[in-house]
């Protein structure tokens, strides 16, 4: 039903795109720019309408104009272009047809990288579907080009067919979104929609208002450096006031002992000697008052331990990246409702469910677009185990489409 899809998905994962936290650019990479307007081409020859590329951004926005007589609302449909930190040079994807579920996929040659149901059970999921892999030294890209080639090929099949009724839809194309810093100058006024949709989950079904609240914070720990055979009473050793620091946050709420709504403090980043270290948190909870007291707990252990010494000699940097969008979605839940709906008359179960992580639409629905978030089929992302079904991503197609119809209604 959709012949360019796949096609579409093995030219775009092909294309190194990945960002780059060190950069001060926007986007952070050349490759994603390269990407941006190659992208406007394919818009464009699709019959896409007002494609622009936006320099301060780096979006790509297109429009597909109402075949309605009536008003109704705007909706957005949004991918992000780059690809997390991994490495993403010369993407091989392998195509396995009506994999039967249990079998091992072999990745490399040599069969040191494999995708087993053991190891991962969720291939038991798609017995009978074409799945989309890697060769095993690179990431697929699944994340988020998927959601790029799920939302261009909805826009392809509703312009080549006009009897589907749909009001104005705008799509959004971003850099960066791995990095955390996609969405921080979005244009909401040029994107000028009253709701959308990030193209950005994993499975089937996955439909997810719910993200975490999120701070980011760097903590220097300044130390007295003497030799150490004279050290007593004189030294300060930097690496033992960051061990001294990370004992005082609760073991318990550490990524790998939490899950469901549950926050935590997840260390990074550790490096240093005795004279300086530097940690990096990420602190993250779907309760806003419990971020806050999170946050609060940092700065107490801090104070407690800046009092033992003469000087400030641990310094901390925290900031806010982005907060649970569901404060926001929820005064409204229509949005949720129409692609629930969606999802149920092409024949999907909806799954619910709150991310643990956040998107772009986390930020998006705090500047003013309520902006949820829809599976677009990737497994295993972020690495050399990454998979997608084709059966999903077609599906995620149909969603697109089902969306566009009903709100026309």
């Amino acid at each position: 039903m959709y012949e360019n899809l796949l096609p579409r998905f093995l030219r775009y994962v092909k294309t190194e795109t990945r960002s780059d936290a060190t950069s001060t650019t926007t986007p952070t990479t050349q490759t994603q720019v390269a990407f941006a307007h190659e992208l406007m081409k394919e818009l464009e020859e699709i019959g896409m309408q007002d494609i622009t590329y936006n320099e301060t951004n780096g979006y790509v926005i297109a429009t597909l104009p109402s075949n309605l007589d009536k008003k109704v609302r705007t909706i957005g449909f949004i991918a992000h272009m780059d690809t997390a930190d991994f490495n993403a040079e010369g993407v091989n994807p392998q195509i396995i047809e009506n994999y039967d579920g249990e079998s091992t996929i072999k990745l490399d040659k040599d069969g040191k990288y494999t995708l087993n149901a053991k190891d991962f059970p969720n291939l038991k999921n798609y017995k009978d579907q074409t799945l989309i892999t890697t060769d095993g030294t690179t990431l697929l890209g699944a994340d988020d080009k998927s959601g790029i080639a799920e939302i261009m090929t909805a826009m392809e099949y509703l312009i080549k067919h006009p009897e589907v009724k749909h009001g104005e839809i705008r799509i959004g194309f971003g850099p960066d979104e791995e990095i955390g810093i996609g969405a921080d100058k979005f244009d909401v006024k040029q994107f000028n929609t009253d709701f959308a949709y990030t193209m950005d989950g994993g499975p089937l079904g996955e439909l997810q208002y719910e993200t975490f609240s999120a701070a980011q914070a760097t903590i220097t720990l300044v130390g007295k450096n003497v030799h150490p055979g004279t050290a007593k009473n004189t030294m300060i050793n930097a690496l033992q006031l960051a061990i001294d620091f990370h004992n005082q946050l609760p073991e318990d709420e550490r990524p790998e002992n939490t899950e469901g709504r549950e926050g935590f403090y997840h260390l990074l980043a550790l490096d240093g000697n005795v004279e300086e270290a530097k940690m990096t948190y990420i602190i993250r909870d779907h309760d806003r008052e419990k971020f806050e007291a999170r946050k609060a707990q940092i700065l107490s252990i801090q104070k407690t331990m800046n009092q033992q010494f003469d000087t400030e000699r641990v310094i901390v940097d925290m900031y806010d990246q982005y907060y649970n969008m569901g404060e926001i979605i929820e005064k409204d839940m229509t949005v949720i409702d129409l692609a629930k709906s969606a999802m149920e008359e092409v024949g999907i179960t909806p799954v619910i469910e709150p991310i643990r992580g956040g998107t772009d639409g986390s930020k998006i629905s705090f500047l003013g677009i309520p902006t949820p978030n829809i599976f677009a089929g990737g497994e295993n992302m972020h690495g050399r185990f990454e998979f997608v079904s084709l059966q999903t991503m077609e599906k995620a197609v149909d969603v697109i489409i089902k969306i566009a119809e009903n709100n026309g209604k």
